[in-house]
């Protein structure tokens, strides 16, 4: 499996899943006050988690298949800003190809702003940081949303396996 094998479908799948789930936190009674919720005192808040979900695709084609990516440094501060943000992510992920991709055991070195670095193959990166990061982000917004009372269930955070329900019978 590849780099883009793996992670475009992923990041596709749960950018749709964080949009429905946007769709019903939009009416929830706090409105874009929500987006201040924490899950604990010492996380960020969901209109951050927003910001790192739909920065992260951009982040990882930019070290693996060359994009022009800048990340975005301001949190949304409306669900309708968070939801054309995940647009934004899902469009970017259309345009991306598999031979754009650098080769599998190609390795390139990624810093992080706090200053540490790691060396990585575009397999260890999308396996070890790129998918864990993403889900991490994406279950916390979804954990956030719930936390608050926003009517979601684990089917809101993978809708995509309705695609594999194999009838009775």
């Amino acid at each position: 499996m590849t780099p883009h094998d793996l992670l475009i479908p992923t990041w596709r799948n749960m950018l749709r899943a964080l949009s429905g789930m946007t769709d019903k936190a939009a009416k929830h009674e706090k409105g874009d006050a929500l987006l201040a919720e924490k899950l604990a005192d010492d996380m960020l808040p969901l209109s951050t988690q927003y910001r790192f979900v739909t920065n992260l695709p951009g982040e990882g084609l930019t070290r693996l298949a060359g994009l022009d990516f800048t990340s975005r440094d301001e949190d949304p501060t409306t669900f309708a800003e968070a939801k054309e943000r995940i647009s934004e992510a899902l469009a970017m992920l259309d345009r991306v190809r598999p031979d754009d991709f650098l080769g599998a055991e190609e390795k390139f070195d990624m810093t992080l702003p706090i200053g540490m670095t790691f060396h990585l193959s575009a397999q260890e990166y999308a396996r070890d940081w790129a998918l864990p990061n993403f889900y991490f982000h994406t279950s916390t917004a979804y954990a956030i949303m719930r936390m608050n009372g926003v009517d979601l269930g684990k089917a809101d955070l993978v809708p995509h396996m309705g695609a594999y329900v194999k009838a009775a019978g």
